[in-house]
């Protein structure tokens, strides 16, 4: 397809709706959908009662963290995948990412020993 062609189609697809003959009409139009905006912010801003937050974890999440429950003394990422069952070459990979929403969530805390090495408890 040509490309002029296809401006002239797009410039017909996106035309302009004719304005509103009736101003009068128009202006009652405008009125009503302002009073209905108004409504809806005062709706909004009504105070919320703050409760505590439940986080939503998924499954995967859930299972890192119940793992995590059980060792009180802490507990590394690939510690954490072989209890999963995974295998040993990609056990610490499969927990990492569970174990960062963990920790922004403030469920585990990660605590940094010598070198890269990691351990994370529960709080």
């Amino acid at each position: 397809m040509r490309i002029s062609h296809k401006r002239n189609i797009q410039r017909k697809l996106h035309k302009q709706k004719p304005l509103l003959t009736n101003t009068v009409s128009a202006a009652k139009n405008v009125q009503k959908v302002e009073t209905a905006v108004v409504a809806e912010v005062v709706v909004a801003s009504k105070p919320v009662v703050a409760s505590k937050s439940a986080v939503t974890l998924t499954p995967k999440q859930q299972q890192v963290l119940d793992i995590i429950v059980k060792h009180t003394d802490g507990l590394n990422p690939k510690g954490i995948g072989l209890q999963a069952g995974q295998e040993d070459a990609k056990a610490a990979s499969w927990a990492t990412g569970a174990l960062k929403k963990l920790t922004e969530e403030g469920l585990v805390e990660r605590i940094q020993m010598a070198g890269n090495k990691v351990l994370y408890k529960a709080l």
